[in-house]
């Protein structure tokens, strides 16, 4: 039948995210169980719960768990199943018997994922059919691995789920009919996700927009063979705000151009490992609303390119540049993008080479530069360190090689596989950084005497992580806690590993989460607190559940407790 599944619920910072949902996985699972009401040799308290609130409960459980709660009682399996929105299956054939069951259960069903794994067969035409008859309110929907569902398939399913908001699919084998027939019947269709589409290929009818050119938001392609198929999509649904080309092949200077020329009002473009060059961002150029902006190993692009951007675009905020070391951007570009994006507040650059003299027009000019990061850069010394000091005011976020210790109020700083960074240095970040908040060292040459300067200074740090450095011993991350009872640490003395030269070491960029995330949470400090001995993963496991009712009790609309933010 369906193997046992324990896995973990689905990521709210995903773009198409389920919050904790039922993996199906065996058929015993979806039959009522035969469990008296009664609980025998006392009363059960949890009649006086209203459904509401025990549906509420169950939201924060995962998977595994929330299916078990389903088996206590017929209440608790029915309480279950009404109010179960997200659902996640394992989409092999055989499940096909059960749909009809398994949907009847849960009936209020309105985002849902299917998924098969390459060594299984996956459900096919009828079974999607069958599910889209069952469940006509779904608004968000993800395959994953359907090999077996066609473009006829594909079709019916549209047309029976016409209230769909997002749709992704990945590594299935129906074509552009398929795209374009979800295009067609799904007039509320915001967001439109589509990866490892090999029924789309160079002999593919175009992709157009049909009913969804209102309403359509955000569109994103991941490694497909003819993704330029989609350039009337891309040209005609004038909503369209977000654009994400990644890694799929061709050409795409012409299908920027004429985006340049026939939508501008994309305000955020990602463009990753594409053969695209200057005529393409010179397309990009003509989108005079562009905030966002991340330009991954392209490296066809020049500063003539990144110059045009920056002319034409000057509500940019979001500056990404991977140049891969080819040494086609550098001061040039940053200077007029200095000069021209007064607005910008973040800028990541990697594998470029700036100077003082771009990185002086960027601090002088960008007054409002939260975030930056200098990663791969073989130019960056003392000059420019204290150039970024003295300039970057309002600098919140530093992630660089080195350390400029009179940015006051910075708050993370990741010091990255740095031969210079010692014991010195800590010392001085720990004496001058009052604001800071989270700090990562990883592949520097300190000792435990660096640590110990953390104790005295710093006085906001809430989070600490120390990763391959081999002078740094088990023993002062265990004092370090004990005189810091409220401080993070995180320590690993495993051997060095090459450096990948981002800013992930102090955290991703924050997003709002769907949902509050009660369960990730204790999973995230419980991992990341793994090699920090029994100890400390219990007070990691006993503050996280120490602080599951209050997050229950903020979910009532009568309270007016905010939720504190995740470090």
């Amino acid at each position: 039948m369906f193997g046992a599944s324990s896995e973990p619920e689905i990521s709210s910072s995903r773009r198409f995210s389920f919050r904790p949902s039922a993996v199906i996985s065996s058929v015993e699972q979806i039959e009522e169980p035969e469990v008296s009401e009664s609980v025998s040799g006392g009363r059960d308290y949890t009649f006086d719960l209203p459904d509401e609130c025990l549906a509420l409960v169950f939201q924060f459980l995962g998977a595994g768990d929330r299916k078990r709660c389903s088996l206590v009682c017929k209440r608790w399996f029915r309480v279950d199943g009404q109010n179960r929105c997200r659902l996640s299956l394992n989409a092999q054939s055989d499940i096909l018997p059960f749909v009809p069951s398994l949907f009847a259960r849960f009936d209020s069903v309105t985002k849902l994922a299917l998924r098969c794994d390459r060594k299984s067969i996956s459900i096919t035409d009828d079974a999607l059919i069958l599910i889209s008859i069952r469940c006509r309110n779904l608004s968000r929907v993800k395959l994953r691995g359907c090999r077996e569902i066609t473009d006829v398939g594909m079709e019916v399913f549209a047309q029976n789920c016409k209230s769909l908001k997002k749709f992704s699919c990945g590594s299935c084998l129906f074509g552009s009919k398929a795209m374009n027939a979800v295009l067609i019947h799904c007039k509320a269709l915001e967001e439109f996700s589509v990866k490892r589409l090999r029924g789309i290929h160079d002999g593919s009818e175009m992709i157009g927009t049909g009913v969804a050119a209102s309403s359509l938001k955000s569109v994103c392609f991941k490694e497909l063979i003819n993704g330029q198929c989609f350039e009337p999509l891309l040209i005609g649904a004038k909503k369209l705000t977000t654009l994400k080309v990644i890694r799929c092949l061709g050409d795409w200077d012409r299908v920027l151009e004429k985006i340049g020329s026939g939508n501008t009002g994309f305000i955020e473009i990602h463009l990753e490992r594409l053969q695209v060059s200057d005529l393409g961002l010179s397309g990009i150029s003509k989108c005079s609303n562009l905030e966002v902006l991340r330009i991954v190993k392209t490296p066809e692009c020049t500063n003539s390119g990144l110059i045009c951007v920056a002319e034409h675009c000057k509500k940019l905020r979001k500056l990404h540049i991977d140049a891969w070391r080819t040494n086609r951007i550098g001061d040039e570009g940053l200077i007029v993008v200095a000069k021209q994006c007064l607005n910008l507040q973040e800028l990541v650059l990697i594998g470029v080479n700036p100077t003082s003299l771009g990185l002086a027009a960027v601090a002088s000019n960008c007054h409002k530069l939260e975030r930056l990061a200098l990663c791969g850069s073989g130019s960056i010394g003392d000059a420019e360190i204290a150039c970024i000091a003295a300039k970057c005011v309002a600098l919140k976020k530093l992630c660089l090689a080195a350390v400029a210790s009179n940015c006051h109020k910075l708050e993370r700083l990741a010091l990255c596989g740095s031969g210079s960074i010692g014991d010195a240095e800590i010392a001085c970040i720990a004496a001058k950084c009052v604001a800071l908040k989270k700090l990562c060292i990883k592949g520097c040459p300190i000792s435990d005497v660096g640590i110990e300067s953390l104790a005295w200074g710093c006085p906001n740090l809430a989070k600490i992580k120390v990763k391959k450095c081999r002078g740094v011993s088990g023993g002062i991350a265990d004092w370090l806690r004990e005189r810091r009872e409220s401080l993070i640490v995180n320590w690993d003395d495993g051997e060095v590993e090459r450096l990948d030269g981002n800013a992930s070491e102090v955290g991703a960029p924050e997003s709002v989460a769907e949902f509050p995330r009660t369960a990730g949470q204790v999973s995230d400090s419980t991992a990341a607190s793994s090699s920090n001995g029994p100890l400390q993963l219990l007070r990691t496991k006993f503050l996280a559940y120490r602080n599951l009712v209050p997050c229950a009790f903020r979910r009532f609309p009568n309270t007016d407790t905010n939720s504190n933010e995740n470090l």
